[in-house]
């Protein structure tokens, strides 16, 4: 979703009046739409002009690992993604025309569409990839879809402005936040009805679980919070404490650790889970929402909605490595099972960015020719270099011998010389992937051979 659009901390009640936010240091204002819209249909132009002139504020880290191999489109103003634990086939709520667009993972195209609630949000799988629950912000209700049929069998009624979605590790029970009450909704999946809420506080938009389903955090925008929950109690245990207006949430797979991305702050809040404090903090883009980490733990991707871009951070190092270009307001983001393959939700788009998770930039491994050579004599070196997808080779500055020639595919630099004088240039490998390699200068003395 569009998490923080039409939410701001003095307008979270449902469908009231339309009101603005007034901007603080480094913060937008927004505007709510239509009243039955979280995503406020006719106010994307306003919120296109505000992004394009932040984008001008801020440095943003260097493109590194991590690629957009395609781009998917979809349906209107995309908000929420989730994968089936199989890996097989991705839902995308569509908050503009009320679907979920179905992806097929393998051929990366969309094979089919489904008719929710009014301003479809959270989408999530029970465990058993059976099912998928869609919060219905428009309607109060959450579409229960039969994942074999692509239909949705049942709507379930909810508390006012349900936003996000998530299931317990065992698939028993799901919980829901809303933006228009203070309390998270319980959902018995067997029963297909809410049997119990729990008084959190307003503002509720992320939800996760820790991955032995002991305990749930839920982010509140309106009092820069993580409300702590035991899921066997039904009740919240502590509150923390994190930046300004926190959104999204995500535990690392060993349940150690949390990131909480602060919409209002550029930056995520690291959580130890075992303490329930905030450790450290990790400077991101503008306006993050969405976090998601790879299944090994290693990797965490945070969306950043006013950056058009995805902060990759090291979770050992706690620092971004790099930042990947993604489509117009980043929101939701996602990974395939495996953790080859993230998909990026481009609410201002309409489009899923899809990015190869292993690709690396180029490294030269081999860059030092001889330095000498002489005319009427064979030439040969090889120049290598690691990345992923691999990398070609081209002649970036100067020029070579003349004789000489790069192969640009196999980065073999041969020929006989023909003329004796000095050459210099640089090579350049290059797969997509930035930063690319560049060599030192290299300078190539070629001699006159003997005439036989």
């Amino acid at each position: 979703m569009r998490f923080l659009t039409g939410l701001s901390r003095r307008h979270q009640g449902r469908r009231s009046a339309p009101g603005n936010k007034e901007p603080g240091a480094g913060k937008r204002r927004f505007r709510r739409g239509r009243p039955d819209s979280l995503l406020f249909r006719r106010g994307a132009a306003i919120i296109s002009t505000i992004l394009a002139a932040l984008m001008l504020v801020g440095n943003i880290p260097a493109t590194a690992a991590g690629m957009v191999t395609s781009t998917i489109p979809v349906g209107s103003l995309p908000a929420g993604v989730a994968f089936t634990p199989d890996g097989s086939t991705a839902y995308v709520t569509n908050t503009g025309s009320d679907t979920v667009s179905v992806i097929d993972v393998a051929s990366g195209t969309v094979t089919s569409t489904i008719p929710v609630g009014p301003g479809p949000n959270g989408v999530a799988f029970t465990p058993d990839g059976s099912t998928a629950y869609v919060t219905n912000w428009g309607s109060d209700t959450v579409s229960v879809i039969d994942v074999a049929l692509g239909t949705v069998t049942s709507a379930i009624p909810l508390g006012s402005n349900p936003v996000r979605v998530a299931f317990t590790p065992d698939g028993s029970t799901a919980y829901v936040t809303h933006t228009g009450s203070d309390t998270v909704s319980v959902i018995t999946v067997a029963s297909g009805t809410v049997t119990s809420t729990i008084p959190v506080g307003s503002g509720q938009v992320g939800v996760a679980f820790t991955p032995d389903g002991s305990t749930a955090y839920v982010t509140h925008t309106a009092s820069d919070t993580v409300s702590v929950i035991d899921v066997a109690s039904g009740t919240v245990t502590s509150t923390i404490t994190v930046g300004s207006e926190p959104v999204g949430v995500a535990f690392t797979p060993d349940g150690s650790t949390a990131y909480v991305t602060n919409n209002g702050f550029r930056t995520v809040s690291v959580i130890d889970v075992a303490s329930a404090t905030v450790t450290s903090t990790i400077t991101v883009g503008s306006h993050p929402l969405g976090v998601a980490f790879t299944p090994d733990g290693s990797t965490a991707y945070v969306t950043n909605d006013g950056s058009n871009s995805v902060s990759v951070i090291s979770v050992v190092s706690g620092t971004v490595t790099s930042t990947i270009p993604a489509g117009s307001n980043p929101t939701g983001v996602a990974f395939t099972p495996d953790g080859s393959t993230a998909y990026v939700i481009n609410y201002g788009s309409n489009t899923v960015s899809v990015i190869d998770v292993n690709s690396a930039p180029p490294v030269f491994t081999a860059d030092t020719p001889p330095t000498k050579a002489t005319t009427r004599v064979a030439y040969s070196y090889t120049f290598t270099a690691t990345g992923d997808p691999a990398p070609t080779f081209y002649v970036s500055s100067g020029a070579l011998p003349a004789g000489l020639s790069l192969d640009s595919s196999t980065g073999v630099l041969s020929g006989t010389p023909t003329k004796a004088g000095k050459a210099t240039f640089t090579v350049t490998a290059t797969n997509g992937v930035s930063p690319n390699a560049v060599t030192s200068r290299i300078t190539i003395t070629v001699t006159k051979g003997k005439v036989r």
